[in-house]
């Protein structure tokens, strides 16, 4: 555990659920892990149990990737937690696949269909871009025009490009479906769940309209990716958003965090529950103060591009997922300092690179 962490109270200590099963962290909610062929290896989801219109059932949020080790890892929850009871609803959190890439799946009652049909709870932006990016025609982890996003941030290696550019079925083969119908969920909607009221909380930088649940008579919050223990959320700013501001949005979201109990209960996305909320809001905000200097300081030696920022802010060697997100959130750096007026964007005609200075 690094210092960071030891700042932190991890509640259920070393606890971690083995894969097909469930911890119980608070009254009616279960915690499930399910791993991801990923350096990140894990996404944590949540079983709880719910009531809707006089049927006793589960909602689940969040499903992890198209796999077949977790499907099998779903039915072994099926089997074993439910009571023979019926998935009501699926909630998701946002759009990335280890958060939605079952939906589908589990809505339409997994293998060996247990439940009619249900619906798709997710926030409209979130849903938007699920269906561009698994139709194909946009995604922040490869294809050609995120080649070419990413060259024109000073990514000159071929053999990264074209490794790029194959893996424009990424998004596709993780999220191979998406509920043809859905249902609306947004900032401050207030969800009943198990007889408890969860309000929606929206957040932005890490994706378009993530949605985050607090349960104030509780005081938990399932955070999603937008407060995580271990981890800083990825912030990055992708070819559909070539001129986004990221990063300032993400900031911008964590103050709806702060406003909660310093005591609560975060059941995050990648990592173990811990309660230290405003401690662990308190670091990231260091952490990216400490590399927008760092950006600044290289800008003022001279001009750089995301790929050039990139070995500043991470150390160890990347492989082309990593990249992608490491570039991605170098710019997010980048662009808050030139949208703050703080930089200057420029288009070297020579390279085509485009490289940020001070006024």
């Amino acid at each position: 555990m690094n210092a960071l962490e030891q700042q932190l109270d991890y509640v259920f200590a070393d606890t971690i659920p083995e894969a097909g099963h469930a911890v119980e962290v608070t009254p009616g909610v279960f915690w499930v892990r399910m791993p991801l062929p990923f350096v990140l290896d894990h996404v944590n989801v949540w079983v709880m149990r719910d009531e809707i219109a006089g049927v006793k059932g589960w909602t689940i949020v969040d499903c992890g990737i198209a796999d077949e080790g977790i499907r099998a890892n779903w039915e072994r929850i099926f089997e074993t937690l439910l009571d023979g009871l019926p998935v009501l609803r699926v909630i998701v959190t946002h759009c990335h696949p280890d958060h939605i890439g079952l939906a589908d799946w589990i809505c339409n009652g997994g293998s060996q269909k247990r439940w009619d049909p249900v619906r798709l709870w997710i926030s409209h932006g979130e849903y938007m871009m699920a269906r561009v990016m698994a139709s194909g025609s946009g995604s922040d982890a490869g294809g050609e025009r995120a080649a070419q996003h990413f060259a024109r941030n000073g990514l000159t290696d071929e053999g990264s490009l074209d490794a790029l550019r194959k893996r424009d079925t990424y998004y596709p083969r993780l999220v191979p479906s998406i509920p043809p119908q859905f249902r609306r969920i947004r900032n401050a909607d207030v969800l009943e769940i198990g007889g408890r009221e969860w309000e929606v909380v929206t957040g932005f930088g890490h994706s378009p309209e993530h949605c985050a649940f607090f349960c104030a008579q509780t005081k938990v919050l399932i955070s999603g990716d937008m407060v995580l223990p271990r981890i800083s959320t990825n912030v990055s700013v992708f070819d559909v958003e070539p001129e986004g501001n990221s990063l300032a949005l993400f900031l911008e979201s964590l103050g709806r965090y702060e406003a909660m109990p310093a005591d609560t209960l975060v059941l995050p996305s990648h990592g173990k529950p811990f309660r230290g909320m405003h401690t662990r809001i308190g670091q990231l905000r260091d952490h990216h103060a400490a590399r927008l200097q760092e950006v600044r300081d290289a800008c003022a030696i001279k001009p750089q591009s995301a790929a050039d920022i990139v070995p500043m802010m991470f150390k160890r060697k990347l492989d082309i997922h990593q990249m992608t997100f490491a570039l991605g959130e170098a710019l997010a750096h980048l662009h808050l300092l030139w949208l703050d007026g703080e930089l200057v964007r420029q288009t070297n005609n020579a390279d085509g690179v485009i490289r940020f200075s001070p006024h």
